[in-house]
């Protein structure tokens, strides 16, 4: 295994950490395509749009299809969702990194450094929904590193943030596809305190939820 370095970002970094961001959101539209999927009244749709247009037309291929771009319908939502949701983030936070993590106080943004390249990522900035507590975002890890540590180093390279500045805890967003990440943050000692639907009318249609992560730190004695 190569090594691996975390180290703060530098302007250079920009590139691949936008790539990296960008493919790793991508990872989770199948994954939410199948949690559409698994809801009952999505099933319901297909199935009475399957026995209406049957019992009419008396025949399968017509229903077959009409189902089939359904699915490719809903796909296509998905990804339409994804990519709303990477524009927006590039417009945002991430359009300017050291701007928005490394001239703020109290933030940071932190790359895994592999053979040259960014294999890795994670942020921390103050929260806005919890006054007093620091923030995890834009936590990745290319899909090619993944089960060597690096998730975990990036994850103690906040807390070790947070405590140094005083911090009593860390929260942290994820979705309710990222099964990996919630293991990850439980691995981690976070522990989950909420959750959510997201308030847009296709999350809401989708059950589409988010969960809230705390990790309460503990002060070392003076």
């Amino acid at each position: 295994m190569a090594e691996v370095q975390i180290r703060r970002y530098e302007d250079e970094d920009d590139e691949d950490v936008k790539d990296l961001f960008t493919l790793g959101m991508s990872e989770h539209v199948p994954s939410s395509c199948l949690h559409v999927l698994k809801q009952p009244h999505t099933q319901m749709l297909l199935a009475c749009v399957f026995c209406a247009l049957l019992a009419s037309s008396k025949s399968f291929l017509l229903p077959i299809l009409a189902v089939t771009l359904l699915l490719a319908a809903g796909r296509q939502g998905v990804n339409y969702i994804f990519s709303q949701y990477i524009q927006t983030s590039l417009s945002l936070d991430l359009k300017n990194i050291r701007q928005t993590y490394l001239e703020r106080p109290n933030s940071c943004f932190w790359v895994a450094e592999s053979q040259g390249r960014v294999v890795g990522t994670v942020a921390c900035l103050p929260a806005e929904r919890n006054e007093g507590c620091l923030e995890l975002k834009r936590m990745s890890v290319k899909h090619s590193h993944r089960g060597q540590g690096i998730a975990k180093a990036l994850c103690r390279a906040v807390s070790d943030f947070a405590r140094e500045r005083g911090y009593p805890a860390v929260v942290l967003y994820t979705s309710i596809v990222q099964t990996d990440a919630q293991k990850l943050y439980e691995h981690m000692g976070y522990r989950k305190v909420r959750e959510f639907v997201v308030p847009e009318l296709m999350a809401r249609i989708t059950n589409f939820t988010l969960f809230e992560y705390r990790l309460d730190l503990q002060q070392p004695e003076n």
